[in-house]
């Protein structure tokens, strides 16, 4: 047995989920964060979240090069390299997976903060914080917006402007999110929010990156207008193997009204179609042939089908959202 297995051994009575913080594995159910944590107290967190196909990450690397980045601006520095915060992720994704069926997937968070804010901790300044964790990925709040679509709303919510962080930055900080999915309920229950800048250029939603789908081709906003989703970019990949054309310009809200397809992309779920706009139709108002064949590429990517799984999880029940 080695050093990692025996640490695990440690932590865990037979069927306990584990949780990885500041280099120990332990009960997940023990993980927590001080309430004078700047984490906690300002959300000053630096993130990523991950999900695995068949209890393996998938593109561990990419996000672990963007979790650096992240750290190098708040300047944190963990007792750790960030090499060995993934390899803890991967030893205890496995761990936990062993735990649900073999066909369930989860989804894994890495986070990092500046540690205790002085000013709640008699003046001293803590070490950072950095810790994994994971969960059921939640199959029965999106497994029908694959066939049916998924609505969004534009908002008066604007993105965070560039002189208040970066959007390389991948953060905890957003109130601003919570708020635009507020309005975009009120507008329609179950709708999300689409962001855009002061200036018009649309960003992003609160859950996933955006793509238009026009004459065959695709468009997305450039990395100054929105996050570099790691799943946009396995999409990029994706579409460049099946000869769609790809092209990053800025967007406004009239190219997402004329879209042919408008496409999301994020972790959980990979890829989903956008059926309606401000509660027009998108297209036809049905899952575009676009659409049709990333999906099924990207299901061919991790050797099964993505939505499948999803209509599969989600059938035992669970909260279902309106898309």
């Amino acid at each position: 047995m080695n050093a990692d297995s025996e640490a695990r051994s440690s932590a865990a009575a037979p069927g306990v989920e584990l949780a990885w913080s500041d280099g120990s594995y332990l009960p997940r159910a023990a993980l927590s964060i001080p309430l004078g944590d700047a984490g906690f107290v300002m959300g000053a967190t630096a993130t990523e979240q991950l999900r695995t196909f068949r209890s393996e990450l998938f593109r561990p690397a990419l996000h672990a090069a963007r979790f650096r980045d992240s750290l190098t601006f708040i300047g944190v520095e963990p007792a750790w390299p960030v090499e060995q915060i993934f390899a803890a992720a991967q030893t205890m994704a496995r761990h936990n997976h062993a735990l649900l069926s073999p066909d369930d997937d989860l989804g894994v968070v890495v986070y990092a903060t500046p540690g205790d804010i002085p000013a709640q901790h008699c003046g001293r300044p803590g070490a950072p914080r950095v810790a994994v964790h994971s969960f059921p990925l939640a199959f029965a709040a999106w497994a029908r917006c694959y066939s049916s679509g998924v609505s969004l709303r534009s908002v008066g919510v604007q993105q965070v402007p560039e002189a208040c962080w970066p959007l390389h930055l991948k953060c905890r900080s957003r109130m601003h999110y919570h708020l635009a999915d507020r309005e975009a309920h009120r507008l329609e229950p179950g709708a999300r929010a689409i962001l855009c800048h002061a200036d018009g250029r649309v960003s992003e939603t609160t859950t996933a990156n955006v793509a238009v789908v026009q004459g065959g081709g695709i468009v997305t906003p450039p990395t100054g207008d929105a996050l570099a989703g790691v799943s946009l970019q396995e999409l990029r990949t994706i579409a460049q193997s099946l000869g769609i054309s790809w092209a990053e310009r800025s967007l406004r809200s009239e190219d997402l009204g004329h879209a042919d397809e408008l496409l999301l992309t994020s972790t959980p779920n990979c890829l989903l179609p956008v059926t309606r706009l401000d509660g027009a139709a998108v297209g036809p108002g049905r899952p575009g042939p676009v659409y049709e064949r990333l999906l099924h590429a990207w299901s061919a990517v991790v050797g099964f089908s993505i939505a499948a799984q999803a209509e599969r999880f989600a059938a035992g029940g669970g909260v279902r959202e309106s898309c």
